[in-house]
């Protein structure tokens, strides 16, 4: 319990660096956004931001992970992360020549040719982050959770100080203005300046990690870094995997459903999306304190007996954030615009996802700890295969409602394929059935939120309320209740 604990506190200030600044994002810049912006509008913010996803992961191509496990096994930790952050510094590097070398091409392909600035700056920021997750992975690796929250946040108020100055206060200094300022600001580039706001944050960020960047003795070790790509090139491909999952029904909505109305769909889409992901953040903020956790914990005889119970803890506290996300969807559905909210009905659906996503993350420490990473291929191709089949298939019969249920069905049967594999391999007793009745009952009251008809909102607000305490006691006493119901069988 008392790893647990420890986890739990790490989780707690993680979650300053990613809960805090995203509620900022989504309670000023998505409500921003989605009052300013047409869905088509805000379909190329939501399709070249699932592109980010997915660059992001190859560009830093596993190497996070990889300097988890070799920097707990070696003694030199600073020529691991030297090593490290010079790999990600020259293929980064490489990415942002390359993609202003062939712009042409590669806004064709991306659709973009008119706005091919947008895939400047677009590449800038994938760059600038890819190489920043070096720095931030030191700063998790030596449980500075502080300094990682504090850039964090700074960076997200970096970036919506800059979206208010340019889509807010520049219009009507452009009104007023007769001289330098007209040259440089257009107030119909619009979207465009989304990408500017960001670049400026991701600058920013990079500025601040200036002292973790700088190295007093610059060292690339050839056959550490070999053995560094060995274990972290399965993790890549693991990730371009997952991404699928991730950002698949964003870009294929757009070319399934055609051209005129596709980025329409895609904007409404993930705005609804985007209050379905306050779900994945909450995963996110675990996973930073859990990974460096659990590879630290692994050194100690009942290892075992503690990833059980994070994941006991892990489940109830998710279902709980689900409850709260859907039970209050209608203060939640406030973050959108009118216009977007008919995307509401995905909501419970992508949550669920990401919870059972979450359960996957718990889980899949079995491979990583024991250098079996091509084990993560397997079951994240598996799990991208099925997105894929229900996206192409569904898609046109049940448009954006196809793509919120493939998240369900892919990360449900990467969780079943993981569990088949460490079987054998690296068997930790989670007790799984153990949570069904936890799971049916989030279920019935979320599915009771949505149908019962409420008389007024101070109704809905009392007994959905209601709901969550009661989930909490059951949650509470449930073991005390099975232990007094197996005393009196004997």
């Amino acid at each position: 319990m008392n790893e647990v604990r420890t986890l739990a506190k790490q989780t707690v200030v993680y979650g300053l660096g990613t809960i805090v600044p995203r509620f900022l994002n989504y309670g000023v810049v998505t409500l921003f956004y989605t009052r300013i912006f047409t869905r088509a509008e805000y379909g190329v913010i939501t399709e070249l931001y699932a592109w980010m996803v997915f660059l992001l992961i190859v560009l830093t191509y596993g190497m996070e992970t990889g300097f988890f496990r070799f920097s707990q096994n070696s003694k030199d930790y600073e020529k691991v992360y030297s090593t490290t952050l010079i790999s990600l510094l020259v293929t980064s590097a490489a990415f942002l020549i390359l993609i202003n070398i062939f712009i042409g091409p590669v806004s064709a392909v991306l659709k973009y040719s008119n706005n091919p600035d947008y895939i400047r700056m677009f590449a800038a920021i994938v760059a600038i982050d890819a190489f920043a997750a070096i720095p931030f992975a030191r700063l998790r690796r030596e449980n500075r959770a502080f300094i990682f929250s504090a850039i964090k946040i700074a960076n997200v108020v970096i970036i919506i100080v800059s979206v208010i100055f340019l889509l807010l206060i520049a219009p009507g200094i452009y009104e007023r203005s007769h001289g330098w300022f007209r040259k440089i600001y257009d107030p119909g580039y619009g979207v465009g300046y989304v990408f500017l706001a960001n670049l400026i944050g991701s600058a920013a960020t990079l500025m601040m990690l200036m002292p973790f960047v700088i190295l007093r003795r610059a060292v690339f070790d050839r056959e550490l870094w070999k053995r560094m790509m060995a274990y972290s090139i399965p993790l890549l491909i693991t990730g371009l995997s997952g991404s699928v999952n991730d950002t698949l029904d964003k870009v294929i909505l757009r070319r399934m459903t055609g051209e005129e109305n596709g980025l329409a769909i895609v904007g409404e889409y993930g705005a609804g999306y985007k209050i379905a992901v306050l779900m994945a953040l909450f995963i996110q903020m675990f996973r930073f304190a859990a990974e460096p956790f659990f590879f630290e914990r692994a050194k100690h005889p009942d290892s075992k007996q503690t990833y059980a119970s994070v994941m006991k803890y892990f489940i109830i506290a998710m279902l709980l954030i689900y409850l709260g996300i859907n039970l209050y969807i209608s203060g939640f559905q406030l973050i959108i615009g009118k216009d977007f909210r008919g995307a509401i009905g995905v909501v419970p659906i992508v949550a669920m996802g990401y919870l059972f996503y979450g359960i996957y993350i718990n889980h899949s420490i079995w491979y990583k700890l024991n250098d079996l990473t091509r084990f993560g291929i397997y079951i994240t191709l598996i799990g991208a295969a099925i997105t894929v089949l229900i996206n192409v298939l569904l898609i046109p019969v049940y448009g954006y409602m196809a793509s919120a249920w493939a998240h369900v069905a892919s990360y449900g049967s990467m969780i079943i394929v993981s569990f088949i594999f460490a079987q054998k391999r690296f068997k930790v007793d989670y007790d799984m059935k153990q949570y069904i009745p936890y799971f049916a009952i989030a279920i019935a009251m979320v599915l009771f939120g949505k149908y019962f008809k409420y008389p007024g909102i101070v109704a809905e607000l009392a007994v959905n309320t209601a709901l969550i305490l009661i989930f909490i006691a059951f949650a509470q006493y449930r073991d005390r209740i099975l232990s007094l119901i197996i005393r009196k069988k004997k």
